[in-house]
């Protein structure tokens, strides 16, 4: 039972760290993105090929240490945002959105046919697990949740430190007014540009910690419903615009979605076939509860346009 909390608390880390990278993009930015499954499996990849062994099935295999593979990670989500982004940010709202999700299908049925590159269906095994010849394997998840807590803090500060910088307050002027915003000077592509890259680096990263926990990855990680739609939840139920409550949201969401597997072990075996869309049922309910009761999410933080504006510091 033990064991299982710690393995909660390594993915709730996970997708905390994409809630707040997708807060800044949504929250803070008003940049409505429906691909964050393909910075997060960028990331994966990226660090599986550049850490694990050699092998004739698919690309890569370098062998290289665990750091340089999610520093690659971080290079690579980053570099294809910033490219991906003069397109995309000539749209907005639905249509950028929709955009981003089909790149992400692009790429997803690219990672799961193309097993030239990444060993198609069968993913690739063998990544390397940072001292996993140390510890024994009950104990690897107590470190782990370590690792993906201290991460998602580190990402937390950041942030934070970052939209209560004069940077971050054009970011939310941009949200609030993008018109009023490019009428007091600001170049809002520029400023968007740096959102969506930085919080895709932030995917990537999130995708490396999660491949070298596993050991493994496959394109079924990256679907839809649990790359993106999933971390949506969250953030919705948090409280869009706040740190503090995008985790909190990450926590209480991931947690009802583990939970339900404690359903499967109470009910007859023919309807425990039908888990996962328990879990779906118990995810709405929530979101639904959210949204008639708290429809500003569970926290928030109120910001004024004008305000943000009659702030001395300048960026």
């Amino acid at each position: 039972m033990v064991n299982y909390f710690f393995s909660y608390l390594v993915m709730a880390g996970f997708y905390g760290i994409m809630a707040l990278a997708l807060n800044l993009q949504w929250g803070y930015t008003g940049l409505m993105n429906f691909g964050i499954g393909a910075f997060y499996m960028l990331g994966a990849y990226s660090s599986a090929i550049l850490t694990s062994a050699s092998s004739a099935d698919y690309i890569g295999g370098f062998g290289l240490p665990v750091l340089v593979g999610i520093a690659g990670a971080a290079v690579i989500a980053g570099l294809i945002a910033y490219l991906l982004s003069f397109p995309a940010l000539k749209l907005r709202g639905g249509p950028f959105a929709i955009a981003l999700l089909a790149i992400q299908e692009t790429l997803f049925l690219l990672v799961k046919n193309e097993s030239w590159l990444t060993n198609g269906v069968k993913g690739i095994r063998g990544i390397p697990r940072p001292f996993i010849d140390i510890l024994s394997p009950q104990n690897y998840v107590y470190f782990y949740a370590v690792i993906s807590i201290g991460a998602m803090a580190l990402v937390y500060f950041a942030i934070e430190r970052a939209v209560n910088s004069p940077w971050g307050r054009v970011l939310r002027g941009i949200r609030e007014d993008e018109t009023l915003t490019v009428m007091s000077g600001k170049d809002c592509i520029a400023f968007m540009r740096q959102s969506f890259v930085f919080s895709s680096i932030i995917m990537g990263v999130a995708g490396a910690l999660y491949v070298h926990y596993t050991g493994f990855v496959s394109p079924q990680v990256f679907s839809p419903l649990m790359s993106t739609f999933l971390v949506w939840f969250m953030v919705t139920v948090g409280g869009t615009g706040n740190n503090r409550g995008v985790i909190l949201g990450a926590f209480l969401v991931w947690a009802v979605w583990i939970g339900s597997d404690f359903i499967s072990d109470m009910v007859p075996a023919s309807m425990a076939t039908q888990i996962g869309f328990i879990r779906m049922f118990f995810v709405g309910l929530i979101l639904t509860i959210t949204i008639l009761t708290r429809p500003q999410g569970l926290l928030t933080k109120k910001s004024s346009v004008i305000k943000l504006f009659m702030e001395k510091e300048e960026y």
